[in-house]
C-alpha cells in the first residue's frame, strides 16, 4: 500500500516562509518523479514544482525563484520550501509520485494572510 503523507501546512504571513514535507512509503521512492501540486478554491489543480529521481527540478512560473523543491532518497521524503509567500499561494497542496502509476497524498492546507 502506497502512502504519501504531507505535513507542514498552516497559516503563513505575506512575505514569510513555510516548508511542506511529504513522507512516502510503499513504493520504490528513487524511481519516482515527485511533485507538489496545489488547488485553490474554485480553481483547477496545478503543478507547482517537480523533481526527478536524480534531482533535476522544475517550477511553475508563478513560484520560480520563491519556492525550492528537494528530495532525500535515503529518507523517502520530498520537501517544498516556500519563501516570499503571497496571498495567491493560498491553496491545498498535494504531494504526487509519478512512476508507472501515479499516487497522491491527502493534501495540506496553506493559507497566506495577515
Amino acid at each position: 500500500q502506497v502512502h504519501l503523507v504531507e505535513s507542514g501546512g498552516g497559516l503563513g504571513q505575506p512575505g514569510g516562509s513555510l516548508t511542506l514535507s511529504c513522507a512516502a512509503s510503499g513504493l520504490t521512492f528513487n524511481k519516482h518523479t515527485m511533485s507538489w501540486y496545489r488547488q485553490a478554491p474554485g480553481k483547477e489543480r496545478e503543478l507547482v514544482a517537480l523533481i526527478n529521481s536524480v534531482g533535476g527540478a522544475g517550477y511553475a512560473a508563478s513560484v520560480k525563484g520563491r519556492f525550492t523543491i528537494s528530495r532525500d532518497n535515503s529518507k523517502n521524503m520530498v520537501s517544498l520550501q516556500m519563501n516570499s509567500l503571497k496571498p495567491e499561494d493560498t491553496a491545498v497542496y498535494y504531494c504526487n509520485a509519478q512512476g508507472v502509476t501515479q499516487y497522491w497524498g491527502q493534501g495540506t492546507q496553506v493559507t497566506v494572510s495577515s
